[in-house]
């Protein structure tokens, strides 16, 4: 079966943003395998303050925020989320075997996935809502800015708060946990779930015809976006076997390089 040509007016900006972001996250997780995982002294940034305060915020609120904008886009949500559902629970259960029984500390219990997931099915509920009330559409995009604002602040805030628990069930909120497992990746719904539903504002906003709003690019821009693009239109395969491809092809480089010595 041939693949459906892509639409001249798709939003490829979006593809563009999200292909970027996506390849920050891939070089900061192969650098992380490097450092951590084989023990080489390089790619300090990552104890560096600056690259947690500035540059991995800005990594996850391009990611996060698109997926946001690209759910308006979305004729059934309810069938994306179950499909992102399914890739989470996948992922969860493979890296609770390889911690288990590989001795790779690699586990994963609510990340960017589950984030994703919790967002999606959150505005299918709000669009199911907002279609049987005949609800004004601004006014739902006034509550759902505020909402996602709301969520970001106190998000920001949440560890100066005066609350600690046990509970593994309040570890999707972001509070602060008493023996908290060791995990690869987290990523709380506060305040991410806020900056999902910003994106989904903008994109009710913004892309309310569901088209680019960059239809005059050139020949140059084009020919250089479109790889990236690529990557950005299929970010959950690339997501999912990214890490176990990378720390792979690592583990034969260094194999080769420790057998040379």
């Amino acid at each position: 079966m041939r693949n459906k040509p892509l639409a001249k007016d798709r939003a490829w900006e979006l593809d563009f943003l999200r292909g970027i972001a996506l390849l920050m996250m891939l070089f900061m997780h192969m650098s992380w395998d490097v450092r951590y995982e084989f023990g080489v002294n390089i790619f300090s940034y990552l104890h560096k303050g600056w690259f947690w305060s500035f540059i991995h915020p800005v990594i996850v609120v391009l990611f996060v925020g698109v997926s946001g904008i690209c759910c308006t886009f979305s004729r059934n949500n309810i069938k994306r989320g179950i499909k992102i559902l399914g890739a989470t629970l996948i992922l969860d259960l493979t890296t609770f075997l390889i911690t288990k029984f590989a001795g790779i500390d690699c586990l994963i219990i609510f990340n960017v996935l589950a984030l994703l997931t919790c967002g999606i099915f959150l505005y299918a509920l709000i669009s199911f809502i907002e279609k049987k009330t005949n609800a004004n559409p601004k006014a739902v995009n006034v509550i759902m800015g505020l909402a996602g604002l709301y969520i970001v602040i106190v998000g920001c805030n949440i560890h100066y708060m005066d609350f600690c628990t046990d509970s593994l069930l309040f570890l999707p909120v972001g509070f602060d946990m008493n023996n908290l497992p060791e995990m690869a990746d987290y990523m709380p719904l506060f305040p991410w779930l806020g900056v999902f539903l910003i994106g989904c504002v903008i994109g009710r906003t913004c892309y309310k015809d569901k088209k680019t709003l960059f239809a005059g690019r050139g020949k140059i821009m084009s020919a250089v976006s479109r790889p990236v693009e690529f990557i950005g239109r299929h970010s959950l395969i690339i997501y999912l076997v990214h890490q176990p491809l990378v720390y792979a092809i690592l583990y034969v480089i260094f194999l080769i390089i420790y057998s040379l010595k």
